[in-house]
């Protein structure tokens, strides 16, 4: 077994993992990195090429499947799930992978779908939605080999794990790991199948190391809930004071429970955004958006606008779900803080950011800048009403308890945030450069 640590091994995103099996190689994800797309939009606004891509490291360089002669040899591509650092890269790089099969779970292939369609990129593979709990035969240079999708918790919906059954043993790819035992949609992990998978012999597994510092488990989405329903309780409850949310736009199940509580506030519920329009129309397309007739929403500049401006007119009568979250240039919460649109905020006005700031430089800073632009306008703001979804040491643990994987490979952080899970797996008898492996990108590890 061969393991080419494609991208996500030194950065937060970017993810990109390559196995080779005898002549057989398989992709597991294929993301953006967030920051260098953040780059980018300074000048290639939405419409993003491939060598502008490469230019500012904003997908993983996988011409190192070229150097190493594996590109020919792929045989099917596997995303774990939605979010843009697992599948933004995608539509960019399957012309470099003609008549290769994606597979993915039926949301993150809407998702990809619409991907695919924003970036104008006509492609020949076809796109194969799998059950999250499913075995899938693959065609291969000696016959078949299965992958499977195993059903896993994280903040979007529609979550696997992949383990790839091979001779040489399981390979098995959890990113990104999160324990959520009462998720308030959808089911918990399948412990039973991952026990399972375990007794049948993991030889490698690549875990999401990007919280191995922390002890304490993140809440589940219960948790989230009941602090959304503290944080609007202490809203300020005037007929003149504006009332608005943010939160990650994938994020459906915070969605459907951010429709759920706001409903009680006897607001008309409206969602403002390309990204949150995006997730949406592919979550009902998925059959799995549970408040699609109970909240609007709107995407283009024009009608935006125009609703923002009967937003200022009469403040009370809206729950304004939008975009904004991190910062983000051109989200709707940037405009409103430079004054590019007919709303402004007040004295008083409410604003909930049921999220938290992603662990990168450029979205700290971001942050930090539009909230003291809504600090000096005056407005009530509650932040970091949020869990996030990616487990600590004890989720860590519980994992490999359950796999008693041969070799650990941590991923999705920079070296030092996954140096801790190296500490971490000293508990277990791994020992580094032999069981356990801290890899940079565009490494070959041998198994």
């Amino acid at each position: 077994m061969e393991i080419c640590t494609v991208g996500g091994f030194e950065e937060v995103g970017k993810n990109m993992t390559a196995v080779k099996i005898v002549d057989d190689v398989f992709i597991f994800d294929v993301g953006f990195f967030l920051p260098g797309i953040i780059e980018l939009q300074e000048t290639e606004k939405i419409n993003y090429s491939l060598p502008g891509l490469r230019r500012v490291g904003g997908i993983p360089d996988e011409r190192i499947l070229d150097k190493i002669g594996w590109r020919k040899k792929v045989r099917g591509i596997f995303l774990s799930h939605a979010h843009l650092d697992h599948v933004g890269g995608l539509p960019f790089l399957l012309n470099r992978y003609p008549n290769v099969d994606v597979y993915g779970t039926l949301f993150t292939i809407k998702v990809l779908e619409s991907l695919i369609e924003d970036s104008h990129i006509k492609i020949n593979n076809r796109l194969i939605v799998v059950d999250s709990n499913s075995k899938n035969k693959i065609k291969t240079s000696s016959g078949e080999t299965i992958v499977e999708f195993v059903h896993a918790t994280h903040s979007t919906i529609d979550c696997a794990f992949l383990a790839l059954h091979s001779k040489e043993g399981i390979f098995f790819y959890a990113l990104d790991l999160k324990f959520d035992n009462y998720p308030t949609m959808g089911l918990p992990p399948n412990y039973k199948r991952f026990k399972e998978i375990g007794e049948m012999g993991v030889k490698a597994l690549v875990m999401d190391a990007l919280y191995s510092r922390t002890e304490k488990r993140p809440g589940g989405e219960k948790v989230a809930k009941h602090l959304l329903e503290e944080a609007f309780s202490k809203i300020n409850r005037g007929s003149d004071k504006a009332l608005f949310i943010t939160t990650f736009s994938s994020h459906i199940e915070r969605l459907n429970n951010i429709v759920k509580i706001g409903q009680k506030t006897n607001r008309e519920i409206i969602f403002l955004g390309r990204s949150l329009a995006k997730y949406v129309e592919c979550a009902i397309k998925a059959r799995k958006c549970p408040f699609k007739n109970k909240m609007k929403f709107m995407k283009y500049r024009r009608q935006v606008d125009s609703f923002l401006k009967r937003v200022e007119q009469n403040r009370g009568r809206y729950l304004v779900v939008c975009t904004g979250h991190q910062g983000e240039k051109n989200s709707i919460l940037d405009r409103i803080s430079r004054g590019d649109t007919h709303f402004r905020f007040r004295e008083g006005d409410n604003l909930i950011f049921s999220s938290s700031v992603i662990p990168t430089e450029v979205n700290i800073e971001a942050r930090k800048r539009l909230d003291a632009k809504l600090r000096k306008m005056g407005v009530k703001l509650q932040v970091d009403v949020h869990v996030h979804g990616h487990g600590s040491r004890e989720d860590m643990r519980e994992m490999i308890n359950l796999l008693k994987p041969k070799h650990i490979i941590p991923a999705h952080g920079s070296q030092e945030q996954e140096e801790p899970l190296i500490n971490l797996a000293e508990e277990f008898g791994y020992i580094k450069g032999k069981t356990s492996h801290l890899v940079k990108n565009g490494e070959v590890l041998k198994i």
